[in-house]
């Protein structure tokens, strides 16, 4: 069987996927290394917890725009990490 040339539209198709799949995955990886941090954050306690907290809603919220993960994903994360937060909090 011969090959068929494929049509500039295909070529097309690959390449937005290629930059689609890089994007996308250099998101969900930002959002997971994010809520690593804030989880590591919130069990040593303290003052900068809150921030990396913030900055971990961040990167969940800007991940769920970019189609990273699913926006109820990203809003079950984020509350998962703040009711951690308030439990710890609690504990002090």
């Amino acid at each position: 069987m011969a090959t068929k040339k494929r049509k500039r539209s295909a070529l097309k198709r690959i390449r937005q996927t290629q930059r689609r799949t890089t994007v996308k995955t250099i998101g969900r990886s930002a959002a997971r290394t994010a809520v690593r941090t804030a989880r590591e954050a919130i069990a040593k306690g303290g003052e900068a917890a809150a921030d990396v907290i913030a900055a971990a809603a961040s990167a969940l919220d800007r991940a769920a725009k970019r189609g990273a993960i699913h926006k109820n994903s990203a809003r079950r994360r984020r509350s998962r990490i703040a009711k951690a937060s308030s439990k710890a909090k609690k504990k002090t």
